[in-house]
């Protein structure tokens, strides 16, 4: 089992920045990708980036592309989400989550492990 347990949410104004930090335990598997989606109230959850622990390049949703970053220690086990720029369209419940393949995919029933989530509220 992979727990996942994000943190880092909180309330911004638009414009501002937070960093989402995502603590990785139990069995892990130097192969798998790691993402963050996020679910805005009455939508669907909704691919934001993803990167593998095998390094390579990371993949964006184009709604996201330029503001947000993602990145991972290996050493610490966690996966970081930078987001600057923040807009009041980006406030959701962000979550990890964590697949048993290296192929880095946007469809969120392809991932196995997932947080709780976090909340990011943006004002505008």
């Amino acid at each position: 089992q992979v727990q996942l347990v994000e943190s880092g949410g909180g309330l911004v104004q638009a414009g501002g920045s937070l960093r989402l930090s995502c603590a990785v335990s139990g069995r892990t598997f130097s192969n798998n990708a790691m993402a963050w989606f996020r679910q805005a109230p009455g939508k669907e959850r909704e691919f934001v980036a993803a990167v593998r622990w095998s390094g390579g390049s990371p993949a964006y949703a184009d709604s996201v592309k330029g503001r947000f970053t993602i990145s991972r220690d290996n050493a610490k086990n966690r996966v970081y989400l930078q987001m600057n720029s923040l807009k009041p369209e980006d406030t959701a419940v962000y979550y990890c989550a964590a697949r048993t393949n290296v192929i880095i995919v946007v469809t969120p029933r392809s991932y196995d492990y997932w947080g709780q989530g976090t909340q990011v509220t943006v004002s505008p």
